[in-house]
């Protein structure tokens, strides 16, 4: 149980294929799911950060709480190639009596002709 961590999440704009490293642009979604039937959190920054480390954007302006077994989504477009191959995410969450951790991850998904890709990344609280 927690009162509150920062969460780093790893997310791909695009990834390589081919021999030539082609870019294949991916959409992310980023969720945050409280998974304490009992507590509330409060979500007090989701910043998308590109490869070289450089904010991109904040996606909240204001804390977000999410009930017992509450969720909320973030989309980063797939058009939107500006965090690179290296995105990521750093959430933060507080809540006022100890919780269990929410569940923070990415899930990519591209297509371009016939390929299609789809894969996820788990976030990992930072100390």
């Amino acid at each position: 149980l927690s009162t509150g961590q920062d969460v780093y999440v790893p997310a791909y704009s695009h990834i390589y294929h081919g021999n030539k490293e082609t870019p294949l642009l991916l959409s992310v979604t980023l969720s945050i799911r409280n998974i304490d039937p009992e507590k509330s959190i409060r979500v007090t920054r989701v910043d998308y950060y590109e490869t070289e480390g450089a904010l991109v954007k904040e996606f909240i302006s204001e804390p977000l709480t999410l009930g017992p077994l509450g969720s909320e989504r973030f989309v980063v477009p797939q058009k939107d190639n500006t965090g690179g191959s290296g995105a990521n995410f750093i959430v933060t969450w507080t809540s006022d009596a100890p919780a269990n951790p929410p569940i923070v991850e990415s899930v990519m998904i591209g297509t371009q002709s016939q390929l299609g890709i789809s894969f996820t990344s788990r976030g990992q609280p930072l100390q």
